[in-house]
């Protein structure tokens, strides 16, 4: 019978996830762009655009995992 993972066996998957969704995000924009036959200057405004996009993605996601994993809670706000 096999056991839970460890927390940082958990750590590293996470991290795996999040790198391959980077660069999916990441690549993406330079690759619609070359449909269009952009110039190199072009190319590299797509990719660090992708890149960006991709940071954004990845940090509103880990955020949204994290409220319904339980991790990082916020204490209620009073009303």
């Amino acid at each position: 019978m096999v056991g839970p993972i460890s927390e940082a066996e958990r750590d590293a998957g996470n991290r795996k996830i999040k790198l391959v969704l980077l660069a999916i995000v990441t690549v993406s924009p330079p690759l619609i762009a070359l449909q269009l036959d952009p110039s190199p200057v072009q190319l590299l405004a797509a990719l660090g655009g992708g890149f960006l996009l991709g940071l954004v993605v990845v940090w509103y996601l880990g955020r949204l995992a994290a409220e319904f994993s339980g991790g990082q809670r916020r204490p209620r706000r009073r009303r």
